[in-house]
């Protein structure tokens, strides 16, 4: 794997949109397919805006283009928290990205793809039978968790049998639904429970694996990638493994020496 240390948040997203940019514009020139996994939370805010301007400045026709979202809230009931609701990341990705699309590039809703907590195996299968993600965008918990897969303790599960979760819906640690009601939320308490995950096995599957990180609480989970293995404790870890993943870190915040 490659740990690629930037300036500050700025350059990070630039570098960050540069590189999913060339995939998508590479396949697309020859009228192929490309699948490319999106993350959301407040790291990837200015990359998607500055993804939505090198598409739009180059003209890249995005017909076949297909997204295929990491994650979304839950309610209790299982069902999908619905596209109103101030944290669901159908809206997030509808503001921060789709909407910023020129029209005439020609993207399409059916091009959106999101896990179902009523079905996720659906959500396995068809992503299997496009091929899987050309590449995958990633962040990292503070508690170390990508997508929602939280830590899971070695005594619970393997380090073989975690990496060949698939998605499914979860029950969110008491640390994520904190930080992200501190930091999604505007300090509301409105974070759901429940939310269902892209598995680790389709995350893993991915061609290519980008990691994103620009707050000081992500240097802990980082520092203990550096130092250690794979671990169910830290599902980002398994990144170590995959020689074609990148982490990319603002060292303004984060400092890994």
């Amino acid at each position: 794997m490659n740990w690629i240390k930037v300036k500050n948040y700025e350059e990070m997203s630039r570098m960050g949109a540069e590189k999913i940019y060339r995939v998508i514009a590479e396949k697309t020139k020859e009228g192929r397919r490309v699948n490319i996994g999106l993350a959301t939370g407040n790291t990837m805010i200015r990359l998607y805006e500055l993804l939505a301007e090198l598409l739009n400045k180059n003209r890249i026709q995005l017909n076949p283009l297909h997204t295929w979202n990491l994650d979304e809230y839950a309610e209790n009931s299982g069902s999908a928290v619905s596209a109103a609701h101030p944290l669901s990341y159908r809206k997030y990705m509808r503001e921060h990205l789709f909407r910023r699309f020129d029209p005439a590039l020609g993207f399409s809703e059916t091009n959106i793809h999101f896990p179902d907590p009523a079905a996720p195996e659906r959500f396995d299968h068809e992503l299997e039978s496009a091929g899987g993600t050309d590449l995958q965008l990633l962040g990292i918990g503070f508690n170390g968790h990508i997508a929602f897969n939280e830590p899971m303790e070695k005594t619970e599960i393997s380090t073989e049998k975690f990496a060949e979760l698939p998605s499914r819906l979860i029950r969110l640690k008491p640390l994520t639904i904190e930080t992200n009601r501190r930091l999604t939320a505007e300090g509301e308490d409105i974070v759901p429970e429940y939310a269902v995950t892209m598995g680790m096995k389709q995350i893993l599957a991915s061609r290519h694996l980008l990691l994103l990180a620009c707050f000081p609480e992500q240097e802990k989970p980082l520092k203990q990638m550096r130092s250690g293995k794979p671990t169910p404790e830290l599902p980002a870890s398994y990144l170590l493994n995959r020689p074609d993943s990148e982490i990319v870190y603002c060292a303004d915040v984060i400092s890994l020496e």
